[in-house]
């Protein structure tokens, strides 16, 4: 099976939703229950935001006249750790979303006392490490936990933070990425890749817009974790490249592959709070830079094309799109209907 059919066929299954109590206003509930499917979860909006655009078209060519499970997560069933400190902040709670790798459900060591201090709610799913699905199971359960927070809490929208340790911070790269409206910042514990290619695609203009000139990421790494070290130099050029303007990383002294200490968590938490506002001229260029990049490849693959060169001009949008994501639409994929059509 493609690609794709992998992916529709893991988005299909379903379940019934149920009305649980609601979870404990402040303190530690180990067993939160949450009710509400937001549309930012929803299968469609997943593959939209998530997925290449030529991937998003052979999931939809894979369902074959079926329709996509647009909830197919039973929420009766799911299990959240939700921290709430006692004290809210004036302007309203911070929230760090965590995605463990792990299927555990547990708020960190230590980790209490710093989202006290800074007014930060904690939520993590169970179930949700890294053998779990990412786009059917891990990346909407994250979602979720979002819209559910959010409901029933009072937030600051400039501290809403998605995370991850391991292959956890990679899932949150990623949703950092797609949701750049959700979410304003992302905290990268040990994990990261470089963007612009199938594991972290490039999302549409306006969202990708939104990420480079507004968002926060935040890389912290133990100093003896020198593969992830060497990941996170990859992921930080890598964003660097693509016009991503707050960035910043952190090394903990003496670290090896282990989940951030509290003091590096609260660095890591101020940082994202205080992250400066970009330069405008600086980020215009370099996005007219790429501007010109993703133009002249779609002007390659089009002449490919014209010229009946059609195995050579599908290699070519394929590279495209796997780089360009969003951005290369719609001409990538007026392109591909073109190709499909000959």
């Amino acid at each position: 099976m493609r690609a794709g059919g992998v992916i529709a066929a893991a988005l299909m299954a379903s379940g019934a939703l149920a009305e649980p109590p609601p979870p404990t206003p402040k303190g530690l509930t180990p067993t939160a229950v949450f009710t509400d499917y937001p549309p930012a979860a929803q299968s469609s909006e997943l593959v939209r935001r998530l997925t290449t655009p030529l991937t998003g078209q052979q999931i939809g060519q894979s369902l074959a006249g079926r329709t996509l499970d647009e909830t197919p997560l039973d929420l009766s069933r799911e299990r959240f750790v939700l921290y709430v400190p006692q004290s809210a902040p004036a302007n309203g709670y911070g929230l760090l979303v965590f995605i463990p790798p792990w299927n555990e459900a547990a708020l960190p060591a230590g980790w209490q006392a710093v989202l006290d201090r800074m007014g930060v709610i904690f939520v993590a799913a169970a179930s949700s490490g890294n053998d779990a699905n990412v786009l059917s199971r891990r990346e909407p359960l994250a979602l979720i936990a979002e819209a559910n927070v959010a409901r029933l809490f009072k937030l600051d929208p400039a501290r809403f933070y998605v995370s991850g340790f391991s292959g956890g911070a990679h899932v949150a790269e990623r949703l950092a990425l797609g949701y750049p409206d959700i979410f304003s910042g992302g905290l990268l514990d040990a994990g990261a890749d470089p963007i612009g290619d199938h594991a972290a695609a490039i999302p549409a203009a306006d969202l990708f817009a939104r990420f480079q000139g507004r968002s926060r990421l935040y890389l912290v790494t133990g100093s003896k974790d020198q593969g992830r070290l060497d990941m996170a130099t990859d992921a930080l050029s890598s964003l660097g490249r693509w016009c991503v303007a707050n960035l910043a990383s952190d090394e903990i002294p003496d670290a090896g592959h282990k989940i951030a200490d509290p003091a590096a968590l609260e660095r890591a938490l101020k940082a994202l709070e205080a992250a400066p506002k970009p330069d405008s001229k600086r980020l215009a260029a370099c996005r007219a830079g790429l501007g010109d990049e993703m133009t002249k490849a779609l002007d390659k693959a089009e002449a490919l094309a014209a010229a009946g060169r059609r195995d050579e001009a599908r290699k070519a949008l394929i590279a495209v799109d796997a780089r360009f994501g969003g951005l290369a639409a719609p001409r990538s994929l007026t392109l591909a209907q073109r190709l499909a059509g000959g």
